[in-house]
């Protein structure tokens, strides 16, 4: 009869691909100025799920040596079912859209759904890449296995979060304060008009006293197709809003002219260079972005 135990060389490589994968899941596991995930109910579950793509990815190996291909499907309903997560963690940011101050937006959420799933990934190949390295190297040490899997999994681990990492308003455009100024009813941030609906003496007077405002100037023309996306300035107030607070207005208005952005609010929270920060470090949405390089060939190409 066919031993079903796993050999002690086996034994290691799992239990070791799944630690290192587990902390790569933990090392993307950071709570930032978003305040998201939350602590601690959105750490212990994320960081569940990571452990169970690093299980996946240290078993494929040993069920690959050991004809056990049926464990290997493992890795297709896992793929699947972190496609579900994207969709229970978009579900859930939906539900609470009317608690928020201001609302994400579904760029916004969709963003974040994709990012916590592509995050699932990571901790699976590395948990793959540790486990192809210590048995290839099975005529080692045990020690050289393990220094050589740290080193593999650490550079599999930097090599993904280099590309999967995002863009930031501050790599698009820069992000300087503002001044506001009310005329007759009319509320301006600099030279960009915002509103013409600011309440009454005792609302506007709040305005001059407590409020904030930052201009957001795109570094290149064509980064005003991204900046002026609907989505991304909800993103953006978003932050703002979710960081500082909301004591009573919050506004955003775009100049048609040279494409700059006016965000403005009275916040619960009055900190300009705290302000600045958040706008400068909201993600650039991966449905805003544009391949300038290849729109321009292409209408080198065609003539437009």
């Amino acid at each position: 009869m066919r031993s079903t135990f796993l050999s002690t060389p086996h034994l290691i490589l799992i239990i070791t691909a799944t630690l290192y994968g587990t902390i790569a899941r933990l090392a993307t596991l950071r709570q930032d100025f978003r305040q998201y995930p939350t602590f601690p109910n959105g750490y212990l579950s994320f960081a569940a799920l990571g452990f169970v793509a690093a299980t996946l990815g240290a078993v494929f190996v040993p069920a690959l040596l050991t004809n056990q291909l049926t464990a290997v499907t493992f890795l297709v309903l896992a793929m699947r079912q972190f496609q579900g997560v994207r969709q229970l963690e978009q579900k859930s940011l939906s539900l609470l859209e009317d608690v928020e101050y201001t609302r994400r937006g579904s760029a916004y959420i969709d963003g974040i759904a994709k990012t916590f799933e592509a995050r699932n990934y990571v901790s699976l190949f590395v948990a793959l890449a540790v486990g192809i390295i210590m048995e290839s190297l099975g005529h080692q040490s045990v020690v050289f296995r393990l220094v050589a899997a740290t080193l593999g999994g650490g550079c599999v681990f930097v090599l993904l979060a280099k590309i999967s990492k995002g863009q930031i308003i501050a790599d698009i455009a820069e992000v300087t304060p503002a001044a506001i100024r009310v005329s007759q009813n009319q509320l301006f941030v600099d030279d960009i008009f915002v509103s013409n609906r600011v309440g009454i003496e005792l609302g506007q007077q709040m305005i001059l006293d407590e409020g904030l405002a930052v201009i957001v100037r795109p570094k290149h023309q064509h980064f005003r197709v991204t900046l002026e996306n609907y989505g991304q300035r909800q993103a953006i107030l978003f932050e703002i809003t979710r960081s500082l607070g909301v004591k009573r207005y919050h506004y955003t208005r775009k100049n048609y002219e040279d494409g700059s952005i006016a965000f403005m609010t009275v916040p619960i929270i009055r900190d300009m260079e705290r302000l600045i920060q958040v706008v400068r470090h909201t993600p650039v949405l991966e449905t805003t972005k544009k391949n300038h390089a290849m729109l321009e060939k292409w209408v080198s190409r065609h003539g437009g």
